[in-house]
């Protein structure tokens, strides 16, 4: 979406939400994966010009990193492109084949660079037709807005260019008050909007169709923070250490430092009762606590402020 397009995309995007409205939801499909089988692995694509080139600030991948923590589902990788048509088929093409659940973020608003339905359907040889059903609710939307049903014919034409998809698509309301779908492909691959807050809303509103991890299989996190402002490589040989020692046990160490401040170590394995005496042991040798998720991202964000 470039910046001269920018006015026309804000009035469609305020469209996509409307609490006056009440539309079904989507039945929950068969398992896309097939049965008894759950997401394991995740990439997101992050589309646009706009991200590449520092106008936009991309929200979404990092709420997208932490959905998958929270649901046991291992992000691995997280790219961005431009508004590009080869770009979008390669990295489809190719994180479909690889991961299990993708997502992709931006361009399927009404301008002519939102081009992700358009090369989608060429990534997966598809056609690219209006879908009827929702077009009825677009329209339905517009019934109360003048300015809308007011457009000429090129404006209505651009504003239905958000109801083209690939004809095999899986077309997926997820909430009563949002009228635009989430589009899959392949079983696998999500179309979202770019739109942070309603690309979280409806990344929230897919969980009841996506066939997430059992809750015995997600992992789980501790963090401890060195209340003695050790310097990073003071505790690193440690830290070493550790992670050669817990390395089969499937547990991760990371660490993290806040400028003159001190420096936030996790843990992440699979079992918290190992987890959290591995956690007893760290708070020792780096004279620190243990922290709350809330205070590592407060104090995240302060520093990035």
């Amino acid at each position: 979406m470039s910046t001269s397009s920018s006015a026309a995309a804000a009035t469609a995007s305020s469209a996509l939400t409307l609490s006056e409205f009440t539309f079904p939801v989507s039945a929950i499909p068969a398992n896309p994966l097939g049965e008894g089988r759950y997401i394991r692995t995740a990439a997101a694509l992050i589309i646009g010009d706009e991200i590449l080139n520092g106008k936009t600030l991309d929200r979404n991948s990092n709420f997208f990193a932490r959905y998958c923590f929270e649901h046991g589902i291992e992000l691995k990788k997280i790219e961005v492109i431009p508004d590009e048509e080869e770009d979008i088929i390669e990295a489809s093409r190719r994180m479909v084949e690889k991961y299990d659940f993708v997502i992709t973020s931006g361009g399927i608003g009404p301008t002519h660079d939102d081009i992700t339905y358009s090369s989608l359907a060429k990534s997966f040889n598809q056609e690219l037709i209006h879908h009827e059903e929702t077009l009825r609710r677009m329209l339905e939307m517009s019934k109360n807005r003048p300015w809308i049903t007011q457009q000429n014919e090129e404006q209505r034409k651009a504003r239905e260019r958000m109801a083209l998809f690939p004809h095999k698509a899986e077309v997926l309301y997820i909430a009563e008050d949002i009228w635009v779908p989430v589009i899959r492909l392949e079983g696998k691959l999500c179309v979202f909007p770019g739109i942070p807050g309603l690309f979280q809303k409806m990344l929230n509103g897919l969980i009841p169709f996506l066939p997430l991890p059992p809750p015995s299989e997600r992992p789980y996190r501790q963090q401890i923070f060195t209340s003695s402002r050790l310097p990073e490589s003071s505790i690193a040989p440690y830290l070493t250490s550790l992670q050669q020692r817990v390395k089969e046990e499937g547990v991760r160490v990371g660490s993290y430092p806040l400028l003159m401040k001190g420096v936030y170590v996790s843990l992440i394995g699979p079992d918290e009762n190992r987890v959290k005496e591995l956690s007893e042991e760290v708070e020792r040798e780096i004279q620190g606590r243990v922290v709350t998720e809330e205070e590592v991202r407060e104090a995240k964000t302060e520093k990035s402020a």
